[in-house]
């Protein structure tokens, strides 16, 4: 799970896209405190913040030299405040990695749409990633050209999206700067879109996909970038970004609105439930804090998670296997449920399809099936069943395709002594290496 913070001069201008004629001195958040951000978002899981640097209306939220449009021409701080500096600092502090979003359109300058203004972007890129570093992933979206001031022309501008970014070049340029960034657009190269915006990733979700034809923006592409491609060409798989409001930008009439802390478990079980990074966003209001309402959100969500996933039933189970590769220890199904992650149960080459056993000695509750393959190795699985003991037979209480890194899978509240996960087929051998019960 990643944090998403969209802060910009559309909080103070009750906007989710500026126009770029927007005055800097409107950016004035009289309490910022970044540390504030970020420790929340620690105390909730998350690994990761992203911030928005520069939305669509290019203003930017450090004092960049190539723009008249940024916090360095506002009344904060006089001038002096940097925000992009504090929340890669207050990341360091609470060990959490740091990334950027830099919107390739930008409805402020006057050369959008001109080779002039990609040097411009790779400028302000070369800024972000000479001064604020690490940074470990790059974010930019498929919103590009329009309406915009552009400079007082005020006017509509179009632009190739196939083309105009040159993106390989800029990508490359960004990677001499990184070498181990990661970019999400809609196609990747590194993270993947997951084609909507609502917290849910396909049930069939490969992390697989040939992005030959597929650039940023283009139109049509949602459900392919919501499954994947079972024989895709690289490894992209899909992040899922979703706001904790109805908007991206904190607006105060949507205070009242902030998703429960029910449904951002929801989210995570259809999101990294199901594969996926969960980018969630979490926008800070006029004041530069996180609203009081998001915070007892996000606190009640962890709270969620810890109870559901408190006590993996697995490891005080009894587990067989149909078969394991070549009868050796190293890939029984004992290996699941070690706690290693560098351990795997396995099937001989010619072997895709399996069953695993767990019982007990007295009844359990069961509610969640948590899946992952040993990643390393690639992703195989493409369907599963889930059967309990009920009444003296088993009964089928969940299908499934894929699995990848992880799946959760929800069963209910179910009371038995033996699950049976089936295997039902597989690209390649099968291989797993954590299977938890709770």
């Amino acid at each position: 799970m990643n944090a998403f913070v969209h802060f910009s001069i559309n909080t103070f201008t009750d906007k989710e896209w500026g126009f770029g004629d927007e005055s800097p001195k409107l950016f004035n958040p009289v309490k910022f405190d970044a540390y504030q951000w970020v420790r929340i978002f620690s105390e909730a899981g998350f690994r990761g913040v992203i911030l928005t640097c520069k939305h669509h209306d290019g203003f930017c939220l450090w004092p960049s030299q190539y723009t008249n449009h940024s916090v360095k021409y506002s009344v904060w701080m006089n001038g002096n405040g940097d925000v992009v500096k504090a929340v890669a600092d207050a990341c360091k502090k609470y060990g959490l990695k740091f990334g950027v979003y830099l919107s390739p359109w930008d409805r402020n300058h006057k050369d959008y749409g001109t080779p002039v203004y990609l040097e411009q972007y790779r400028n302000q890129l070369t800024e972000l990633f000479s001064n604020y570093g690490p940074i470990f992933e790059m974010w930019f979206d498929g919103a590009n050209g329009g309406d915009g001031y552009y400079g007082g022309a005020r006017e509509k501008r179009s632009i190739d999206g196939a083309t105009y970014y040159e993106w390989p070049t800029t990508l490359d340029y960004v990677r001499k700067m990184s070498p181990s960034i990661i970019f999400f657009s809609d196609a990747g190269p590194g993270v993947r879109w997951v084609g909507n915006e609502k917290g849910i990733a396909s049930e069939t979700n490969w992390s697989m996909l040939t992005p030959d034809t597929l650039f940023a923006g283009k139109a049509g592409i949602e459900a392919l970038l919501s499954t994947g491609s079972e024989n895709g060409s690289q490894w992209i798989p899909s992040e899922v970004d979703v706001s904790i409001r109805p908007g991206w930008f904190y607006h105060a009439r949507e205070d009242s609105l902030v998703k429960s802390p029910e449904q951002l478990f929801g989210i995570y079980l259809t999101s990294v439930g199901r594969g996926s990074t969960l980018l969630l966003n979490i926008p800070p209001n006029q004041q530069g804090l996180i609203h009081e309402k998001d915070i007892a959100s996000l606190r009640g969500f962890r709270t969620l998670l810890d109870q559901a996933f408190k006590t993996n039933l697995a490891k005080e189970s009894s587990i067989t296997s149909s078969s394991y590769r070549g009868q050796s220890d190293a890939y029984s199904p004992n290996m699941m449920i070690d706690g290693d992650s560098k351990t795997y149960w396995a099937t001989d080459d010619n072997v895709k399809s399996a069953t695993i056993e767990l019982s007990w000695k007295n009844d359990q509750n069961v509610k969640y099936l948590i899946l992952q393959e040993y990643i390393r190795l690639g992703q195989r699985i493409k369907g599963f069943t889930i059967d309990t003991w009920e009444a003296g037979a088993w009964k089928k209480v969940a299908t499934g395709t894929t699995i990848g890194y992880k799946r959760i899978v929800k069963l209910g509240n179910i009371r038995t002594r033996k699950l049976r996960l089936t295997i039902t087929d597989s690209r390649a051998c099968i291989i797993l290496h954590t299977l938890s019960v709770f």
